[in-house]
């Protein structure tokens, strides 16, 4: 078989971030720039790294983005279900039997879902760099050649959240996420300050990271509904889907899951339950491509938002690009990649063109970019390990 599947290759890095980020998260609400309440510092981004390569030496690569407070698993836990279950699937098969791949992978190994969502990823630019056409093409169609951006602003006092968005906004950004969670009071004070000093002009998104009661996070939802939210990411704790509901119920801001938030099951759990109102898609949740595209139908059905969102290295921004602009005509909310400001290395050879608040697409075969083996190795913490069939 031409397109065969014949080696797995996975890499282990840590991607320190900026000096200017390290330096705004000690300014920021504990050293983390969010409500979350994890103890450990937060120096950088933590990724495994995937090459699929078929008998003919076409390679596909996947990226998957891993942080214990939230994912749970640490990239060597996502290296072990590959290496001792998963490979089983993937070596020996062709990319474009992606359905059968998915199918496989899920009746042997429970959830796991940024594990195979990894192997998934590679397949589809795999199956751009055998047929030489992008991703985009192979899931919807190149709609736009560029797709609007979101700036993350952590989570710290009104001055320096607005003087962060200024900054931003002087690059070209017009949507932001604003990281809230201090108390109702505080967090009205900051989302008053930025709405006036910038008006009409910027669109606002908030993420409160878990940081209230569900009777807590009505109030302050509600409190700040008057100067025009998007929609409301996280409110309440990861495990509380009633939560959820008890809040979307109350408020009219639309909810989006994230730390609950893992499989297309957990995202169909919380619309029937009416618990959020916005679908949340990006490189590790709900799981690679296939499920990505799944939950964006269901969604699409339902009349629910979409948004894509992530701190990702260059392989996953290419991802999260590309599913944009195939989806564009369902998509009204401005996607959120914000690794390349983040980190100090998008580990790709030609860097994707961002200016202006925008991203565009890169141009060539599968996700269109290339991995710079030499940041592969920099930037490893541990050894790469080969599967073979």
């Amino acid at each position: 078989m031409r397109n065969e599947i014949t080696t797995i290759e996975l890499t282990p890095i840590h991607v320190p971030f900026r000096d200017a980020v390290r330096e705004a998260m000690k300014q920021s609400e504990g050293g983390l720039g969010m409500a979350i309440a994890a103890e450990e510092a937060w120096l950088g981004g933590d990724f495994v790294i995937c090459k699929l390569i078929t008998r003919r030496g076409n390679i596909g690569l996947g990226e998957s983005f891993l942080w214990l407070p939230e994912s749970g698993v640490s990239p060597y836990q996502v290296i072990d279900s590959i290496k001792n279950c998963l490979r089983k699937y993937v070596l020996g098969e062709s990319p474009f039997n992606i359905e059968r791949i998915n199918y496989r992978m899920d009746n042997n190994l429970a959830n796991n879902e940024m594990a195979k969502g990894l192997l998934d990823m590679a397949c589809y630019d795999l199956m751009g760099r055998i047929t030489e056409r992008s991703v985009c093409e192979l899931i919807g169609g190149k709609n736009v050649d560029e797709i609007p951006l979101a700036a993350l602003i952590p989570l710290g006092n009104p001055i320096l959240m607005k003087g962060i968005t200024r900054s931003y906004f002087k690059k070209g950004f017009r949507t932001f996420r604003l990281k809230l969670g201090k108390g109702v009071k505080e967090d009205k004070e900051i989302i008053e300050t930025i709405r006036h000093a910038f008006g009409d002009e910027i669109r606002l998104r908030v993420d409160y990271n878990q940081a209230y009661s569900p009777s807590i996070a009505v109030r302050a939802i509600k409190e700040i509904e008057t100067f025009g939210i998007d929609y409301a990411e996280q409110p309440v704790r990861a495990d509380d889907y009633i939560g959820m509901a008890y809040v979307q119920k109350r408020v009219d801001t639309p909810l989006m899951a994230h730390e609950c938030y893992f499989s297309i099951k957990d995202f169909i759990s919380l619309v029937e339950l009416g618990a959020v109102r916005v679908l949340g898609i990006n490189s590790e949740r709900p799981g690679g491509v296939t499920k990505a595209l799944k939950a964006f139908e269901y969604a699409k059905m339902r009349g629910l938002g979409v948004v894509l969102h992530n701190q990702p290295l260059g392989i996953a921004s290419a991802m999260h690009i590309h599913f944009h602009i195939a989806k564009f005509p369902y998509i009204n909310h401005a996607t959120e990649l914000f690794g390349q400001e983040m980190l100090i290395d998008d580990l790709i050879l030609k860097p994707i063109d961002y200016n202006d608040g925008m991203a565009k697409l890169p141009e060539d075969p599968g996700w269109g970019v290339k991995l710079d083996e030499k940041s592969l190795e920099k930037y490893s913490t541990g050894k790469t390990i080969v599967l073979e069939n």
